[in-house]
């Protein structure tokens, strides 16, 4: 029997529409493209590339047919010009809008940038789409937004207060998505992201997330840094679990907007558990890492167990995880390790 997303697709690829992926060069935003794209969907994506990059966008044209990438358009803008949202927002009927700084330590580091993008940036996304009358627009909200909130799993109605200035952007534009709602009859729906990471995640920088962060060091043999004890736990999501949940958003009817759900797999892995999986999946690719973890203090902000409940965006939306951890870690190594061999500079 067909899926809910097994037939919104075979519906798109008969009735293509036009989407505007916000953070286009971005990890998730390049995995959004490509999906769009293969279904014979028009993409306009917008990007500053302040954490995207070129090499996202070229792997994406590699991936798919030449027919298929005529039908994306860049445009080089940044969210926080309200001027480049409107240019990107005309003619489109979907907006996923992805861009974002993230990180927990980039935001205690810098209040102020954080916000002029998650906020400033996303209110001129959301007048925009408004003024347009796109007809959906779905936005990347944050697991960070429970806070201290200690129950597991994390119920979509049940936050706490924030631990980050970046949990407080997020949880800024699920108030902005009600506001709207209520204001302007403009419904949003947000979703919120529990430990992404799949290809093209980026390894680099201070504010790398573990897996690739991980995988790198392991493959440069390099020492692995964990953050407290190792038994702090995520809900870790693989991109195409993301990707699923974002077309499902963009194309619900409108009694399922002005909501937020969760986007993982109710599941929970520690960081031991993590280093150890990521050790095994190496040497099925003949990478044999022995070095043992470096235990460091916890890290300011941080959250100690995060498990999400996926009953509402299930029975709401029809998601349904497709990639476990285990499954995500098997799919994602080869192209991780492709990348960290690779002899091509990375721009």
């Amino acid at each position: 029997m067909k899926t809910r997303y097994g037939q919104v697709k075979a519906d798109l690829k008969a009735s293509p529409r036009t989407w505007l992926v916000t953070g286009v060069a971005g990890f998730i935003g390049s995995n959004l493209l490509e999906t769009l794209l293969s279904l014979g969907q028009n993409v306009v994506g917008l990007d500053n590339f302040a954490t995207g990059h070129q090499h996202n966008l070229d792997e994406v044209q590699q991936e798919v047919s030449q027919q298929e990438w005529d039908r994306f358009t860049f445009i080089a803008g940044d969210i926080r010009n309200l001027d480049d949202c409107k240019k990107a927002v005309t003619g489109v009927d979907f907006v996923l809008h992805q861009a974002a700084l993230g990180s927990v330590p980039r935001s205690i580091n810098d209040p102020i940038s954080t916000n002029q993008a998650n906020v400033d940036g996303f209110l001129n996304m959301l007048v925009a789409s408004k003024d347009a009358n796109v007809k959906s627009f779905v936005y990347a909200a944050s697991s960070s937004t429970y806070g201290d909130q200690p129950e597991l799993p994390k119920i979509e109605d049940r936050i706490g207060s924030p631990l980050s200035p970046y949990a407080v952007t997020k949880y800024v534009n699920e108030l902005y998505g009600q506001v709207f709602a209520r204001a302007y009859g403009f419904k949003t729906i947000g979703l919120r992201y529990f430990n992404v990471f799949g290809p093209r995640q980026d390894p680099e920088g201070a504010y790398a997330a573990v897996i690739p962060r991980w995988v790198a060091s392991m493959i440069a043999d390099e020492e692995v840094y964990i953050n407290g004890d190792g038994e702090s736990s995520r809900d870790f999501c693989y991109v195409e679990n993301a990707i699923q949940a974002n077309i499902l958003a963009a194309v619900s009817d409108d009694d399922k907007k002005n909501q937020v759900f969760n986007v993982a797999c109710n599941g929970r892995t520690s960081l031991n558990q993590l280093f150890n999986m990521l050790v095994g999946e190496l040497e099925k690719e003949g990478i044999y890492y022995k070095k043992s973890p470096v235990y460091l203090g916890f890290r300011e902000g941080d959250v100690r167990h995060s498990q999400a409940s996926i009953d509402k965006i299930s029975k709401e939306l029809g998601y349904e995880c497709s990639h476990l951890i285990q499954d995500g870690v098997s799919t994602a190594l080869p192209w991780y390790v492709r990348r960290n061999t690779s002899t091509q500079p990375q721009k």
